[in-house]
C-alpha cells in the first residue's frame, strides 16, 4: 500500500498542481500514489520536509495524517477548515515537527 502504483510517464492535467499544491501526488512533487494515499518517491522534489518512502493524505476539510517511516514519525492533525485554507497550518505543523527531531540513523 505505501509503494508507489503509478506507471512512470502518466501525466497530470495543469489544474491538478493549481488546486492541489504541495498535497497532490504529482511527479513534479516528487510524489507518487499507492493505495489510498500520496507515497515520496523522489528524495528533492517537494518542498516540504520528508523521507523517501513517507506518505500521507489530507482530508476536505483539512484532517492530515503523515507518517514517515525513516524517521519513525507520524503527524496526525485534526483541523477543520477548508482544503485551501488549511495549507498554512499543514505546513508549519510539518516543519515544526521535524525540527524537533534528532536524527535518527
Amino acid at each position: 500500500m505505501t509503494s508507489n502504483a503509478l506507471k512512470p510517464g502518466i501525466g497530470y492535467a495543469p489544474a491538478v498542481n493549481q488546486n492541489f499544491g504541495d498535497v497532490g501526488p504529482t511527479p513534479a512533487m516528487g510524489q507518487g500514489f499507492g493505495l489510498g494515499f500520496a507515497v515520496r518517491t523522489e528524495p528533492g522534489e517537494n518542498p516540504l520536509p520528508g523521507s523517501t518512502g513517507s506518505f500521507y493524505w489530507t482530508g476536505a476539510f483539512g484532517t492530515t495524517f503523515y507518517i514517515d517511516p525513516k524517521q519513525q514519525l507520524i503527524i496526525i492533525m485534526m483541523i477543520q477548515v477548508p482544503l485551501s485554507d488549511s495549507g498554512f497550518y499543514r505546513r508549519i505543523f510539518r516543519y515544526l515537527a521535524y525540527q524537533a527531531l534528532s536524527p535518527v540513523d
